[in-house]
């Protein structure tokens, strides 16, 4: 009798373990409540700055990643540099790039490399965008890189040199839009000589590139209500992808897609489908209720080329571009200083920075990009202990200098400080050169209750020590003549708990 309970005992432990290894691979369904028990892991955390890019057959034009769209939109300057450029898009549409697109001088490992110098934890490149064309080795779409255009996995072989040079990988998808998005090249002119002459979509040229002309709008935002037929085939791709490449990172350029019909239904599929594949994988979405259904705690939150006001409470991201997304021969790019001082104020509130380079279409940055990156890479071999696996302060920083929307030049002075902890010790960052000036923090007055005795300070990479006081109104502190660095500067303040 004792053997046959030792023997039941031994199948209920059996089956309880099948049961919890079943759970816990099945763990999330495709429902809000199901989804909101995703925790953001420690290493997306710890990461704080990602490198992002987005690369196309539109990377020929050099005109950014909408001209896949705006080619086909009367009222733009793309439209009238395509007529000049290519021709009417009735004779050269977006399709007729594809074979133009070789990516000839494609070195990723090269390219990684140069990411890892500027000082990313992350890289997470753009999958597929609006444009409809998979850069991986897509089984459900015959429009992908592999089989047109460079006729590489393009994806793979990212990935591949993102695991060597010992990064983590992330894909952002675009797709959900397509739809709509691209529908504009099944139209024609509504003016002109040409008017109502067919586009080569309403043509019947590049049938699968350009979505079928179900009567849905033009509209560049995902639609509400796309036919289950693009829901399911949207879902397939990216499914996918996520099981053939296995990424760390994934992000929808919306919130979470086709809230209509479906309620989000199909959206909230793939993400719980990642996920399960991925239980250390980070997704993000954007809060857009125009774009899709949004939910608190579903996913981590990303702004595009925005930020919080204050900390959160939860992690977030920021993806921002040194300059236009895709690669644009005609706009500027931002300065170093000031893609360092968003770093800093982004991570001093709870953020991570995914910076996006634009890449030329041979698979090449240009110089300037190439300059940014190697001066990140810089400044971090000096201050990144103050950003790497820090967390806010209770106060993100001091100074009420804003940085706008697209800033070129930063505007920061150096009465602008932004604070991070790591242990005993808290980060100050002045984000300007105070020259022959004090740097008084108020937030470290001796009155304030929540901070202990100050017991030593350090300017990280200058090996002097640095002059300072305890002062009734702050900590003051007197820099040195020399920089340790170029940009934003950091002070390692030991300051104990209380």
């Amino acid at each position: 009798m004792r053997n046959v309970s030792i023997f039941l005992v031994l199948i209920a432990c059996v089956l309880i373990g099948c049961s919890t290894a079943a759970k816990s691979q099945g763990k999330f369904e495709p429902t809000i409540d199901s989804l909101r028990q995703y925790e953001c892991p420690e290493w997306f955390r710890d990461a704080k700055f990602g490198i992002y890019l987005h690369w196309g057959p539109y990377s020929v034009a050099e005109q950014g990643e909408w001209y896949a769209r705006k080619l086909y939109l009367e009222d733009t300057p793309e439209y009238q540099h395509h007529l000049k450029t290519y021709g009417h898009p009735s004779k050269h549409g977006y399709v007729d790039f594809i074979p133009q697109w070789k990516a000839e001088n494609f070195d990723p490992d090269a390219l990684l490399a140069l990411f890892k110098r500027s000082g990313a934890r992350y890289f997470t490149p753009c999958a597929v965008h609006h444009d409809n064309f998979d850069l991986w080795n897509s089984k459900y779409h015959e429009w992908n890189a592999v089989k047109k255009g460079p006729k590489k996995d393009l994806i793979g072989m990212w990935k591949e040199a993102t695991l060597k040079a010992g990064l983590r990988f992330g894909v952002t998808t675009h797709l959900s839009r397509s739809y709509s998005w691209l529908n504009v090249a099944n139209q024609a002119d509504t003016e002109g000589s040409l008017k109502g002459v067919p586009y080569d979509g309403a043509q019947g040229k590049g049938k699968g590139l350009y979505p079928p002309n179900d009567g849905q709008s033009t509209h560049p935002r995902a639609p509400f209500d796309a036919p289950k037929s693009w829901r399911d085939h949207w879902a397939r791709r990216v499914k996918q992808l996520i099981e053939d490449y296995d990424p760390d990172h994934l992000y929808f350029d919306c919130a979470v897609p086709f809230r209509g019909q479906d309620g989000g239904r199909t959206g909230m599929e793939v993400i719980s489908h990642f996920y399960n594949h991925r239980p250390e994988g980070v997704m993000c979405v954007k809060e857009r209720p125009w774009q899709g259904l949004y939910a608190d705690g579903m996913t981590t939150l990303d702004y595009e080329r925005g930020k919080a006001s204050h900390i959160l409470d939860q992690p977030w991201q920021t993806d921002d571009s040194i300059g236009s997304w895709g690669y644009n021969e005609n706009t500027p790019y931002t300065t170093s200083d000031a893609v360092v001082d968003k770093i800093i104020d982004i991570v001093s509130k709870n953020g991570n920075m995914l910076l996006n380079i634009p890449i030329r279409a041979d698979g090449t940055l240009d110089e300037t990009a190439t300059g940014i990156l190697e001066d990140t890479g810089k400044w971090f071999n000096v201050n990144g202990e103050g950003i790497y696996g820090t967390r806010p302060w209770y106060m993100y920083g001091e100074g009420k200098t804003e940085m706008p929307h697209k800033t070129i030049e930063s505007p920061f002075t150096y009465k602008d400080i932004r604070y991070t902890t790591k242990g005993e010790y808290l980060y100050a960052f002045v984000l300007d050169w105070p020259g022959n000036k004090t740097v008084e923090m108020q937030f470290l007055a001796p009155a304030n209750d929540r901070i202990g005795e100050i017991k030593s300070v350090e300017l990280l990479g200058y090996k002097g020590k640095v002059k300072w006081e305890h002062h009734p109104d702050g900590l003051r502190i007197d820099f040195p003549k020399e920089k340790p660095c170029e940009f934003a500067y950091c002070l390692k303040i030991h300051l104990p708990k209380k």
